[in-house]
């Protein structure tokens, strides 16, 4: 069931791979080679799509009349036999495109319904059980279909329980220390210092998220690996090199988390700024003729009116941590072992980059539709916390 995605349709096709399989599962090989071998078979149905995709009437009728029900091993030996006959194809483009009109094999031929492909089944002239021809048909379906199996699976996998603290973890760490927490620090610092030295501070704090991904991952690798530049610095204090990165969970933790922190910090901080720009200077005079410190400033003008930006802020980047897994994949793939493999990472493992090559698109997907699922409820209880209702509120005056 790790193929299934959960949306019904599809068509159905037998395929030599699907036949191997069914052999794996004790299916009749001799059934399976007979439904894999091609060959070639005068049937009814046959002239009828051969006349009616423009075949010579005359070479229809001849074969209706004299071969009806002749079959042949392989399709050279059945147009060798076309080439025979008084009405014979007078061109091998004739020929080629009336053979395949006879062609008697499930392999690799479409059918787009359920009943059309058990009656070329029936046609074959196999002796099948109802749970053999079942199986086949199950095998062939090609679509996708409504199945709670990879949920059961997700629920059963042990590994499943670890992913989800890796993730809670990972999405709440960088989100209150960074994306959030050390983003406003920033906003406030540089609201306060000269606009030109603010500016410069902001444009160095911005660098991680304009650099692409795979340099600035590439850096962290510089400054943690085995000849990096920490251990350059701590091998004249006599510590021995060792992979900052890697050599430990805490360790990889702390990288991926700091990785991933200063690009979040840097949204933040822009937006922060921007909004803390918007805030009436008039009030802050007021409060310093009132005696009002840079804290107090802080926590009863600035931060009330940047409730809007925050929200923002907390519930995008919230969506993002819990989605994103680029930095995490270019830097520790989830390791060491599977120490930082987060949700997001663990679908694209199982539905795109899988090490043994059996790549599950459906459990991948349904992994995936777990995120939208916690992405909306956390999203709605961000909007509770903030008292949504009372931001998009008329003020007073206005009432």
């Amino acid at each position: 069931m790790s193929t299934s995605t959960g949306i019904t349709g599809g068509s159905y096709q037998t395929t030599p791979s699907i036949l191997r399989s069914l052999a794996d599962q004790g299916f009749d090989r001799s059934t399976l080679k007979h439904i894999g071998t091609e060959s070639y078979l005068v049937s009814e149905r046959g002239l009828q799509a051969a006349a009616k995709a423009g075949t010579k009437t005359e070479l229809v009728e001849e074969l209706r009349e004299r071969y009806l029900g002749e079959t042949f091993a392989s399709r050279r030996l059945f147009e060798r036999f076309l080439k025979t006959l008084d009405n014979r194809p007078r061109s091998t483009r004739a020929l080629k495109t009336t053979s395949p009109y006879f062609r008697k094999s499930l392999i690799n031929e479409r059918f787009n319904g359920e009943d059309e492909f058990r009656r070329a089944l029936k046609e074959l002239g196999l002796d099948l059980s109802r749970e053999q021809t079942d199986q086949l048909v199950r095998a062939s379906y090609t679509g996708w279909i409504w199945t709670l199996e990879n949920f059961r699976k997700m629920f059963l996998l042990p590994e499943t329980r670890q992913i989800l603290l890796n993730t809670g973890f990972y999405v709440a760490s960088t989100l209150l220390l960074f994306n959030v927490g050390f983003a406003l620090v920033l906003a406030i610092t540089t609201f306060y210092l000269p606009k030109g030295q603010a500016a410069i501070f902001r444009a160095l704090w911005f660098l991680p998220r304009i650099t692409p991904s795979v340099l600035y991952v590439l850096l962290w690798k510089w400054l943690t690996w085995d000849t990096g530049f920490i251990n350059a610095v701590v091998a004249n204090f006599g510590v021995t090199p060792r992979n900052w990165m890697l050599d430990t969970a805490a360790n990889a933790w702390v990288t991926v988390i700091l990785i991933n922190g200063f690009i979040g910090a840097s949204m933040g901080m822009i937006i922060f700024s921007s909004a803390m720009t918007a805030i009436p200077k008039q009030m802050l005079y007021a409060s310093e003729v009132d005696g009002a410190n840079r804290w107090q400033q802080i926590r009863h003008i600035i931060l009330p009116q940047i409730k809007w930006p925050i929200l923002f802020v907390t519930v995008y980047q919230t969506l993002s941590l819990l989605t994103s897994f680029e930095q995490i994949f270019l830097s520790t793939d989830g390791g060491p072992g599977s120490s930082t493999e987060v949700w997001a990472l663990s679908a694209y493992h199982n539905a795109l980059d899988n090490y043994w090559g059996n790549l599950q698109y459906g459990y991948g997907a349904s992994l995936a539709l777990v995120l939208v699922v916690v992405g909306v409820i956390m999203s709605l209880l961000y909007l509770r916390l903030f008292r949504f209702k009372e931001l998009v509120k008329l003020p007073r005056i206005e009432q």
